[in-house]
């Protein structure tokens, strides 16, 4: 990540800040929380009269007289009015902050989705899938489950605390300053807490990124982990981040576990040295029996958020902890801007490409591409041959502006790419990879994927495409042919899916093509309808074959033959074997006995 770490209060101060929409609903939460707070400190003061009340009419014999209770059915009623308006004020003030988390919720995933699609694949290719998806999923869902308790417990809890204080110095001062005495220890020690416990809750949230990551690799090779025998290895590396997550997480909760037990000791604590110094006051007859009662609810109200500040103080270092993973990557370096350049169409596209003097390196002291240059014809069928290494795949990410060029330039038509935005770049090209990218859905779907096809011509198209391909009868032997959905119960071959992604090459009807590694995937047999699928895919369009099987390439009109970044050959297959070079060394050694 190229996100600058950010300390507690900065990072808290960025979730304020982009909670901005819903100040007006927050506000508005707070107030209710407030409300709610001052009539539950109103109800001791009332509970402490009708106690005396009592005390009064048991004293004078006159609990018997009808006439007596009027008074306490008045107090009693209006302490029933503010329960029941303390409920009404509680359950709007929850009802608003679900729904203002869940629009939060909401937004970050959905500006976390929009920032994946403007990272370079530089980010991508550094960062583990499964550490993003915990950034997305964990680290969102402890943000705003926290927030939702946190924020109203927070205020509530302040306004608690300052209104008990204030109501117990109005009831009497010297039991006040017992009271509060005894607690100011309970914020120092809480500070202390924290201050510790925060490093570990920021290392829980990493690591659990780093569990989300193995995982994820592991389910998505668990082939090759089975077939290598590599479980016990696996497990061990999965034991080794696991056992570091459980390090952290039980020192973060045994830290955050802490504050609230001993919270709740300082606030019984307090309790008693109240009790004690009350009944030494009401003895001495400087108070009423009943302000004593009050007093110990009013100590109770003190106590209380005592224990709940530190839950929340808990909830927030982890919800701080996540809220930092997530603005590390909102804020992570994007792909340049594209403002300035103009919708670049080339129309129509004759597919014609020129590399100018390319050099390209992932790191600036690692050259990968050097001095490339090649004039592509339209229409040429050009093969991209060299051992693991050489430059292949990159001088295509680079023809497809996937990465920015150290130096020199690449035309498509005359047209610098540099002068055209990216999306106008990849709408020239279609592409079929080495690896084949399927979503969950139906063939159909995946076939006319992101594509506009005029009404009514849908399934000629799909026609076409899937008898060009060779798929046409393992589409209809299908159950539900088309609108098949393509999921874990499919029984779709690594071979079928292949032949799937050149049938929406073939629909895009792109003027540029690039087959990256395209047969990697399929036997012999297929390789043969693969490769009658390519000729038709490639005819009349510009094609850019990456192949290390060189039996199929042998009709390119150019093959580039590629070594440490540099193009040591070039021409056709014929004239290359007759050169006997380093091209007529890789052929052979492909089918050496």
């Amino acid at each position: 990540m190229n996100a600058e770490k950010s300390t507690f209060r900065q990072t808290l101060g960025k979730l304020i800040q982009f909670c901005r929409p819903w100040y007006g609903w927050i506000i508005i939460t707070f107030i209710f929380a407030v409300g709610a707070v001052i009539l539950q400190l109103i109800g001791p003061r009332l509970v402490g009269d009708m106690v005396d009340h009592i005390i009064y009419m048991i004293s004078f014999g006159q609990m018997g007289n009808a006439g007596g209770y009027p008074a306490i059915v008045h107090i009693g009623t209006i302490l029933v009015i503010i329960y029941l308006a303390m409920f009404v004020l509680g359950y709007i003030q929850q009802l608003i902050m679900a729904w203002v988390t869940a629009k939060l919720q909401e937004r970050l995933r959905r500006e976390m989705s929009e920032k994946i699609n403007k990272l370079p694949l530089s980010h991508l290719d550094r960062t583990p899938t499964g550490d993003t998806l915990s950034r997305i999923t964990n680290d969102v869902d402890m943000v705003t489950m926290t927030l939702n308790y946190t924020a109203v417990t927070f205020i509530s809890a302040t306004t608690m605390l300052v209104g008990a204080a204030i109501f117990m110095f109005i009831t009497n001062w010297i039991m006040a300053l017992v009271a509060i005495g005894t607690s100011l220890f309970a914020f120092f020690l809480m500070a202390v807490i924290m201050k510790r416990s925060q490093i570990h809750f920021e290392r829980q949230q990493k690591e659990l990124g780093d569990v989300n990551a193995h995982i994820e690799e592991y389910f998505s090779g668990h082939t090759a982990v089975k077939t290598n025998n590599a479980r016990q290895r696996t497990s061990a590396r999965f034991d080794k981040f696991n056992n570091a997550l459980f390090t952290s997480a039980w020192k973060s909760q045994f830290y955050g576990g802490l504050m609230v037990p001993l919270m709740s000791f300082l606030g019984q604590f307090a309790l008693v040295a109240v009790m004690i110094a009350g009944g030494i006051l009401a003895f001495n007859g400087t108070i009423t029996f009943g302000v004593v009662v009050a007093f110990m609810i009013y100590v109770n109200l003190f106590t209380q958020p005592l224990s709940d500040l530190a839950q929340s103080a808990m909830d927030t270092q982890s919800t701080v902890a996540a809220t930092d993973r997530i603005f590390e990557l909102l804020q992570s370096e994007e792909m340049e801007e594209e403002d300035h350049l103009t919708e670049h169409l080339i129309c129509p596209a004759r597919g014609a490409v020129n590399f100018q003097n390319v050099r390209f390196g992932y790191f600036d002291d690692k050259t990968v591409i050097n001095d490339f240059t090649a004039d592509i014809k339209s229409g040429s069928r050009v093969a991209i041959v060299g051992p693991t290494g050489a430059g292949k795949t990159t001088l295509v990410n680079l023809l497809m502006k996937f990465y920015k060029l150290n130096d020199g330039d690449i035309k498509i038509d005359g047209v610098s790419i540099n002068e055209m935005r990216r999306g106008n770049v990849t709408s020239l090209f279609s592409m079929v990879l080495q690896d084949a990218w399927l979503f969950r859905g139906t063939i159909r779907e995946n076939l006319l994927y992101n594509m506009k096809v005029e009404k009514g011509k849908e399934q000629e198209l799909l026609d076409q495409a899937a008898r060009a391909a060779g798929i046409d009868h393992f589409i209809k032997a299908l159950p539900e042919g088309y609108d098949t959905v393509l999921d874990e119960k499919a029984n779709v071959s690594d071979g079928q899916k292949q032949l799937l992604t050149i049938a929406r090459a073939m629909i895009k009807d792109a003027p540029l093509l690039i087959l990256d590694e395209a047969t990697s995937s399929v036997d012999t047999r297929t390789e043969a309808i693969v490769k009658d699928a390519m000729e038709k895919l490639t005819h009349g369009r510009t094609s850019f074959v990456i192949a290390h099987r060189l039996s199929t390439i042998k009709n390119a009109d150019l093959i580039i033959v590629m070594d440490k970044g540099d193009i040591v050959e070039s021409g056709t297959h014929t004239s290359l074997l007759k050169k006997n070079g380093f091209y007529a060394e890789l052929y052979n050694s492909q089918f050496a006995d």
